[in-house]
This record gives C-alpha cells, structure tokens and sequence, in this order.
C-alpha cells in the first residue's frame, strides 16, 4: 500500500483561537507536526490549510501546503480536498488523517495506523492505547473505544467509540488516539455521507462510518500524544518539548 499523510489545519477554534500557529520553541505547532509526520517516512506529507497563513509557515518550513476551502465542514473534507487535488490519479492507495494539534507525536504511530489496513476487509484504520490513568476513564476529552481485541492481538476490530467509558465490566479500556488510515475508496466514500444520529449524540466523526456501515480496526500502541486543545495544554506541550 502507498499511503499520502495530510495533516488538516484551520485558524478558527473554540478553546484556542488560531492554534496552529501558537509557537513552540522556534516554531509553530503546525511545523511540528508537520515535522514529525515527516520523521514517520510513511510516505509524503502534505498540510490541508485551510488559512494562507498555514500555507505560508509549512511553505517557509519546506513542506507543501495545498490550500481547501475554510468552509469545509471537518478535518476529514478537507483531507479529503486537499488529497484529490495533490494527487487526482489515485496513486496513493491510503490517506492518512494526522490532526494538527498533535506536537507531541510519535512518528511510528503514523506507520502504525496503516497497519490495520492489511485486512482487505477493513476500510479506515486508527491507534488505540491502554489506559492506566484513573483520571483518564472518567475524562469525557478522552475518546474511549470498545475493541474487540483478542489475546495477544495487537490489531482488533473498532466496535464503537464514545466519550464515557466503555465497555463496562472488567477489563482493559482503550484511549482512541485521533489518527485515520483510509482506504482512498473509503475517504470518497465517508466525505458524502451526512452526519447521523449518534454521531451528533456523542460529538464523534467517526460513529458516522460504523453507522454506514463501514469497518474500522485499530492498532494497540504504547504511547499517547497530547492533543492541544486549551491554553493550558499549549503550555504542556511547551514544558514536554523542553521549550516551557
């Protein structure tokens, strides 16, 4: 499989306004999840932007921006834009969806996430890791999904994905890292389905696919990125990088 990495990136958040830009030591968060998709070698890496001003610092940091519509309506549409006009022929087999705001990533999770993919039954891939936080099996900011792994298995089919903690009974519980591997069919496929009832429910992209139908699997890996979302996890991500 050949596999083209976008990364989505957009000025306009909530919690954070214009966060790809906010910097980290000497750089943007952007440019270090650009670079650090890049150190993956999974293949090329190219930024969704959705604002000239993402352009310009991946452009300056030598990467390649391809700009999207900013009233695109989620990360994946603008994956999706973005990868149909940097390689309209289809010669990537699999788009990988790395969120901007990831600048702590490890490189191997990228590779990681495509490995699900070897199942020519499984239309979108992603990575899970164990929780051991108490903090975290109760924090509705992580997504936890219920995977029917096997013993021993490192790779199990995704049965849902949901921001309370399940499944119950005793076991281990799975923190969804927020990192896609799709088939290029399934990538066309996705961006054309309507947001559904559940997916609204739990403010969760993904729960469109399972509700259509589609198959999703996740690797198990050992490491959790910080997701910045809030002043307070930038200053995080500062302090982790050794830049505080």
């Amino acid at each position: 499989m050949s596999a083209l990495i976008v990364i989505p990136a957009r000025l306009a958040a909530t919690r954070l306004p214009n966060k790809p830009l906010a910097m980290i030591g000497d750089a943007p968060m952007i440019v270090h999840v650009w670079r650090r998709a890049v150190q993956a070698g999974a293949g090329p890496v190219i930024v969704a932007a959705g604002d000239q001003a993402i352009a310009d610092v991946i452009t300056k940091a030598g990467g390649t921006a391809i700009m999207t519509d900013p009233e695109l309506p989620s990360g994946s549409d603008r994956v999706h834009a973005a990868a149909e006009t940097y390689d309209p022929a289809g010669k990537f087999d699999v788009v990988v969806n790395v969120q901007g705001d990831l600048p702590t990533l490890e490189p191997v999770l990228v590779a990681a996430s495509i490995t699900p993919l070897a199942d020519p039954a499984i239309d979108i891939a992603t990575v899970v890791a164990r929780i051991v936080s108490e903090e975290e099996l109760n924090d509705p900011a992580v997504v936890k999904v219920a995977l029917s792994l096997q013993p021993g298995a490192t790779v199990g089919p995704a049965i849902y994905f949901s921001r309370n903690l399940i499944p119950s009974g005793p076991g281990d519980h799975y923190h969804h890292i927020g990192i896609y591997a799709f088939r290029r069919a399934a990538l066309r496929r996705f961006v054309t389905l309507q947001p559904t009832i559940i997916e609204l429910r739990e403010r969760l992209e993904q729960l469109r696919a399972l509700e259509n139908g589609m198959r999703m699997a996740a690797a198990l890996v050992d490491t959790i990125p910080l997701g910045v979302d809030t002043p307070a996890d930038l200053d995080r991500a500062r302090r982790l990088l050794g830049v505080a």
